[in-house]
């Protein structure tokens, strides 16, 4: 799902309820800090100590967005993530002590949308949630090229029909190469449409979101969906199966 404000500022999701954001760290601190920067934005939310009891919400309760730390105990972010990944596309944003790229990598290919370094600014997360919830919503209408369709106002994807789940990243990042099917794409380009400028990411994150984005059709019998250009970038292949 993804989040718009509705005429009174109140972040909503695409069927207009209050956006809802699961806050998963065994800080008791840090998750009032959280909360309280959450709701103040007008997002709902729900809180979980560890990442066992954050994976009793997802797939039985409504959830738009988790903020994830990961150097929780018991379980920590990553193999959360992991689980997460395996039943719901839900945007994940990492919480981490530590800014660093080894992490974002893995953490990216994992499937996060998103991370924020501690200490953060609660102003500035609630950015990254929003910016996370409105990927994906410039295509308005359904583009197609070979194989592959998108939709950005339904986040549909799908390979011959078949669905593609991709998360909210992959999405926007899948509709940028969309949008330009002949056009080579920098990875710093990349980055900027998809996570806006003054952004401090590598070109390896694009790598591990295209790396997610190739695997996924794979499965689905399509081996060219986005092909490397040495030296250049990468572009839209021929998608087809």
């Amino acid at each position: 799902m993804h989040a718009s404000l509705d005429k009174r500022g109140v972040s909503c999701n695409t069927n207009g309820m209050t956006a809802r954001i699961l806050i998963v760290d065994d800080d008791p601190h840090i998750r009032d800090v959280v909360r309280i920067a959450a709701e103040a934005a007008g997002f709902a939310t729900l809180e979980a100590s560890n990442g066992q009891l954050a994976l009793t919400h997802i797939g039985r309760e409504t959830i738009d967005l988790v903020v994830l730390d990961i150097g929780m105990p018991q379980m920590d972010g990553f193999d959360c993530c992991k689980e997460i990944r395996a039943k719901s596309n839900v945007p994940v944003l990492f919480l981490t002590a530590q800014d660093d790229e080894i992490d974002r990598v893995l953490g990216f290919q994992l499937g996060a949308d998103d991370f924020v370094s501690k200490p953060f600014s609660p102003r500035e997360l609630v950015l990254r949630i929003k910016a996370i919830l409105a990927r994906g919503k410039s295509q308005a209408k359904a583009l197609r090229h070979g194989v592959l369709e998108m939709d950005g106002a339904g986040h549909n994807c799908r390979i011959d029909g078949a669905q593609m789940v991709l998360t909210a990243t992959e999405f926007a990042l899948l509709s940028a190469l969309l949008a330009h099917p002949e056009q080579v794409h920098d990875r710093g380009q990349l980055i900027d449409q998809v996570y806006g400028p003054n952004n401090t990411l590598s070109g390896r994150t694009v790598d591990s979101h295209v790396r997610n984005i190739r695997t996924k059709a794979a499965e689905l019998g399509c081996n060219d969906i986005i092909v490397t250009v040495h030296g250049v970038g990468v572009k839209l292949g021929a998608c087809s199966r």
